[in-house]
């Protein structure tokens, strides 16, 4: 029986088939805009932790501030091996020092930054070397003129095709061989550079001594365990630094600690609950095409009240007039949920282009939107079908 009932529910669809449409456009264009917002926001959310990211995991990053003082004093080397040396769970503890300068080859400069770090620097932020090599102990220990380049550096200056491993460039007035390219970072990071892939990185002393000038580090990172809570781990920070700073009880901290955990989490709880409010508001339109589903099925009741009476008069059972009724219900809601999930996808996919954040499917939205469609087809189609099984064959007859 429910087969022959769904065979007329296409019928009856296929024979109104504009006002059907016209119908589901509501349901169309609520599950299109829920789906759409939380795909598109699920994008943003991965491209802003995907650049958190590049500050590397379980980090924090130590910077200066002024305090109560008028000018920011900056830490020195003997602050990051104390973190090292004395938290537990830290694995390292690496500072850094950046310039801006000019990095010139083969008769062209590119504006850019020198960073002067070292090898636990790169691990503690997960930078990876994808051609050549990182630093050696002895280039790290003797500040040699050695260097890894970003990739926009090696697009702007190096010969196209070819490898820039052992090149000679200058960065100002410090020549340097090229050891290694980066990985491609994008925007983002820490400490002063926003672009990751315009950076030549060379060993910390290299820079401190000949760019900088003083042996002070403006910032380090350190890298944790995972095991351990990042929260007595940031505790101990303050403590340990406060104590070599020498900062009197009550005085403002002079430095800043930044987690890259804790910031991951607002991100993606701030965007979460953007999302979310925004899909809510979208699913309005969801209830504006319910309700539009209930008219028109009350007016296929009155235009069709004589073959209800009909199929009452010859033996058929209000439960399966009802049964009609509210399947035409949720067949219209449910086909109007797949062509909004169709359209959401090209409209996910093409402004996700459009904004540069990553396309993220998500099959629990797109699934719950459909169910929801056919929650839609029954609450709003439920009325009208028992209204149409309550109506008496003899007055059904009598209408015109």
């Amino acid at each position: 029986m429910f087969g022959a009932t769904l065979l007329l529910a296409f019928r009856e669809i296929r024979r109104h088939l504009l006002r059907s449409f016209l119908t589901t456009l509501g349901i169309i264009i609520g599950v299109a805009a829920v789906i759409t917002m939380v795909t598109l926001g699920n994008g943003v959310t991965a491209s802003v932790q995907e650049d958190i990211s590049s500050l590397g995991s379980n980090v924090f990053i130590i910077s200066p501030v002024s305090g109560d003082r008028d000018f920011p004093r900056p830490f020195e080397q003997a602050d990051a091996d104390a973190v090292e040396q004395q938290i537990a769970g830290v694995d390292v503890a690496a500072g850094s020092v950046s310039s801006s300068a000019t990095a010139i080859h083969n008769g062209q400069d590119w504006s850019t930054s020198v960073q002067g770090v070292d090898n636990d620097f790169l691990r503690a932020q997960s930078i990876d070397v994808t051609d050549g090599r990182a630093f050696t102990a002895e280039e790290m220990a003797a500040g040699k003129d050695v260097c890894l380049v970003g990739t926009k550096i090696v697009a702007a200056i190096f010969v196209a095709g070819s490898s820039p491993l052992g090149e000679k460039m200058r960065v100002n007035q410090v020549s340097c061989t090229v050891v290694g390219v980066l990985e491609e970072r994008g925007e983002g990071g820490g400490g002063p550079n926003s672009d990751q892939d315009n950076t030549v990185m060379m060993p910390l002393k290299t820079v401190q001594r000949r760019f900088t000038g003083s042996d002070d580090l403006q910032y380090f990172v350190v890298k944790y365990d995972a095991a351990y809570s990042s929260t007595s781990i940031q505790e101990a920070l303050i403590g340990l630094l406060r104590e070599r700073r020498l900062l009197q009880d009550g005085a403002n901290n002079d430095f800043n600690i930044i987690d890259t955990a804790q910031i991951n989490q607002a991100i993606g709880s701030a965007t979460g609950a953007l999302t979310a409010m925004v899909a809510v508001i979208a699913g309005i339109s969801l209830l504006v095409g319910g309700i539009g589903i209930m008219n028109i099925m009350l007016v296929s009741v009155t235009e069709r009240t004589r073959e209800i009476g009909i199929r009452l008069a010859i033996g058929a059972l209000s439960r399966e007039v009802r049964l009609q009724f509210l399947t035409e219900a949720i067949v219209l809601c449910c086909l109007g949920g797949l062509v909004g999930i169709f359209l959401a996808l090209l409209l996910s996919w093409g402004l996700a282009g459009v904004i540069d954040v990553p396309f993220v499917f998500d099959p629990v939205i797109n699934l719950l939107s459909f169910l929801f469609s056919a929650v839609m087809g029954i609450a709003f189609g439920y009325y009208p079908a028992a209204r149409a099984s309550r109506l008496d064959p003899i007055e059904a007859l009598r209408h015109e």
